[in-house]
């Protein structure tokens, strides 16, 4: 399967890390889509309210009229989906029940508190963020003596903990907070810059100057619900 015969669709919007692992996997893949901006805040179009009716964001994959939604999910559909190409996940059982839980990890305990410490204040943003900082010691631990979470190449876990490497920075400035302390976790910031510097990631990523303006705004609209 694959090619330009098949419709491949994402429904996005440029901020979002969700989105950008959708983009990373079928890019690793070689999978032509089509790519459809949202405006999440200003009106969402008809088409992401009809394809995703329960949580109405993106990421949105449509794959020949099939509709996925949840970033995660939508990594193993495109790596079960196109198994002829570069393998997004372990093959061996155990370590891809690994880099599951670790990807689930992520979302619960590395990317969500991090983004309310962003946005809290006082006490709430030294909590939030030594949080995140405890998180981090556990990846540090995982990832010791590779260059990749997927080893030799970028795979899941890589996708799943992408938003790290270059939005964790602009959250920091725009939060007035330090999270990532590359004395303390070398492994990870070697993997950072590694990351970033990937051909299939470097032209990806969006302008830091638009993050720190729509991140500012979203911690201006945000703060009175976390603190």
């Amino acid at each position: 399967m694959g090619g330009r015969e098949e419709e491949v669709k994402i429904l996005g919007f440029w901020a979002s890390p969700f989105v950008h692992r959708v983009q990373w996997a079928l890019n690793l893949k070689g999978i032509h889509y089509e790519y459809a901006e949202e405006d999440l805040w200003g009106g969402k179009s008809a088409l992401l309210l009809s394809s995703n009716p329960v949580h109405k964001q993106v990421p949105v994959l449509i794959h020949n009229a099939k509709l996925l939604v949840d970033s995660l999910l939508i990594l193993e559909y495109i790596d079960q989906t196109w198994v002829h190409r570069d393998q997004i996940l372990p093959t061996d059982p155990y370590e891809r029940a690994m880099a599951r839980f670790w990807a689930k990890f992520v979302d619960e305990k590395l990317m969500g508190p991090a983004f309310r410490a962003m946005c809290s204040s006082g006490e709430k943003k030294v909590m939030g963020a030594n949080s995140v900082t405890e998180s981090l010691d556990f990846l540090e631990r995982v990832l010791k003596g590779k260059k990749f979470f997927g080893v030799e190449n970028v795979g899941y876990l890589d996708f799943a903990l992408g938003w790290l490497a270059y939005m964790l920075e602009v959250w920091e400035e725009v939060g007035s907070m330090k999270i990532m302390d590359a004395n303390k976790f070398p492994c990870l910031a070697n993997w950072m810059k590694s990351f970033v510097d990937h051909p299939l990631i470097k032209d990806s990523l969006p302008p830091r100057d638009k993050m720190v303006v729509y991140f500012e705004e979203r911690r201006k609209i945000l703060a009175s619900l976390f603190n």
